[in-house]
């Protein structure tokens, strides 16, 4: 979504989560929590189309305020979490389009205007969204055994008579075998992308995530999101326990959650007929940027 920079805050903010055609079942709507600094979430009608929404201090959600609690990495998680149980609440009775996080409009009016702009996107979007599901699969290289490495690592104790040459020749040694089984794991995890991808209506990728956020030594190799069919799930999901459960592909280790509300496939700035092919934005974010969304001013 682009925008415009907020000017002087308001009393109120409005935030939006999700787009759908049903309104969500109103005792649903009124037990889902959103923000726990806002007030309950409603549901906006626009253009034939329902926003649903929470009002929000704009001293607490105001371009700055956000910015400011969203690098904090408690704040991220809570606003996350919140989105996350906004577009729940939307999706109750029908496919939905979830909005990027902390997207926040002055007034329904200026929401309205926005979700009508951008009608015949979305309704592409919801056609193509319903009764289907994201699965994110994560493919990381398998760790080496801790003995393994010690005993041809550089810092491996010398041998009898072993002179700077053969230490030299280890060392090299190493780096060729290090070399060889990034290659074998990096062909693997294409091979496991591939193969569900025959089984998914699109796929798209996530730049892979850093060992600081993964919590492992090895490296993560794919972070992957596919669309699948809800009457191919059994076919993708056979696949998935293939490679999950190990033994197919053992330089690679691969883990996969689902399903999930179609987030990575619900951009409406985006052509929603566009194949999201991977290879083309191999560098795209998994994690939101919490500047990536400032107010939404009205359009003129």
């Amino acid at each position: 979504m682009s925008a415009s920079a907020a000017g002087p805050a308001a009393p109120g903010l409005l935030c939006a989560f999700a787009v759908t055609r049903t309104p969500p079942d109103p005792s649903g709507l009124a037990a889902a929590r959103g923000h726990e600094e806002g007030g309950p979430l409603r549901v906006l009608h626009a253009g034939g189309l329902c926003l649903v929404v929470q009002d929000v201090p704009a001293d607490l959600f105001g371009e700055e305020a956000l910015t400011e609690r969203l690098n904090r990495p408690e704040d991220l998680e809570r606003c996350a979490r919140a989105h996350h149980r906004g577009v729940e609440a939307a999706a109750g009775r029908g496919p939905v389009v979830p909005l990027p996080m902390a997207t926040l409009y002055r007034g329904d009016l200026t929401a309205a205007r926005a979700v009508a702009a951008r009608r015949q996107v979305l309704d592409t979007l919801l056609d193509r969204l319903r009764d289907h599901t994201e699965w994110a699969v994560k493919v990381h290289a398998a760790e080496a055994e801790p003995e393994a490495a010690a005993a041809t690592g550089p810092g491996a104790p010398a041998r009898s008579g072993d002179g700077g040459r053969g230490y030299l020749s280890r060392v090299s040694a190493r780096r060729r075998e290090q070399q060889g089984a990034r290659g074998k794991a990096l062909a693997e995890a294409e091979a496991v992308d591939a193969a569900l991808r025959r089984h998914a209506v699109a796929a798209t990728r996530h730049r892979p995530q850093s060992e600081r956020l993964t919590g492992r030594r090895a490296p993560q190799l794919l972070n992957a999101a596919y669309l699948v069919e809800d009457a191919r799930r059994a076919d993708f999901t056979a696949a998935l326990a293939r490679f999950t459960a190990g033994g197919t592909h053992p330089a690679v280790r691969v883990d996969a959650s689902g399903p999930w509300i179609p987030y990575s496939f619900a951009r409406w700035d985006e052509d929603p007929q566009a194949d999201p092919d991977p290879r083309a934005d191999p560098d795209q974010e998994a994690d939101p940027d919490p500047q990536a969304h400032p107010v939404q001013e009205a359009p003129s």
